[in-house]
């Protein structure tokens, strides 16, 4: 996912405008919606690397597109990063950290805090997603090696339960042979 994006959402534009200031040191690409709906069909349409989600926005809220997202093989290990200018609500952290997002933050909005976050969370996706690509392609490489019509070469290892045979040393067969002369 090397042209994954980031998507701000948010119903205000002077809000999706700051957010798109503050992260655009980061170099990343970015893209942005102005209601739920619009987010979700570009989180379906894949190449969303991390969301940036307001909570309430009219129609489809924040929460019911991570409820929706969850739901959605491909969409549930998005990191979603909720904004919420209503000050503390326990009722809204209870459901937000509920569904699985990374964070929930408060507007008006720290944007060297919101770099960091943002850094780290796309990253961190960016590689997890990367390690999951390598761990298929060295199954699909095992599994043709699996059912390969070659026999296995004669130096292949044992398997690690089997047992080895006891060696012996010359010194101890040397007196064996003694002992049996005797």
């Amino acid at each position: 996912m090397p042209d994954a994006k980031i998507l701000i959402v948010d119903d205000h534009e002077d809000t999706l405008y700051a957010l798109e200031s503050a992260l655009a040191p980061l170099g990343y690409l970015l893209g942005r919606a102005t209601n739920g709906d619009e987010a979700l069909k570009q989180v379906l349409r894949g190449q969303v690397g991390l969301l940036l989600l307001d909570v309430r926005m009219p129609g489809v809220s924040g929460l019911d597109v991570v409820r929706y997202m969850r739901r959605v093989e491909q969409t549930q290990h998005i990191p979603v990063v909720l904004l919420t200018g209503f000050g503390p609500d326990h009722e809204l952290t209870a459901a937000a950290f509920g569904l699985g997002v990374a964070d929930l933050v408060m507007k008006p909005i720290d944007p060297w805090a919101l770099r960091t976050k943002v850094r780290y969370l796309y990253d961190s996706h960016r590689r997890h997603l990367a390690l999951e690509q390598e761990i298929r392609e060295l199954r699909a490489l095992v599994k043709g090696q699996g059912d390969a019509a070659e026999p296995a070469p004669s130096s292949a290892l044992p398997h690690p339960d089997a047992r080895v045979p006891v060696q012996r040393t010359p010194e101890a067969h040397d007196g064996e042979l003694e002992q049996d002369l005797t």
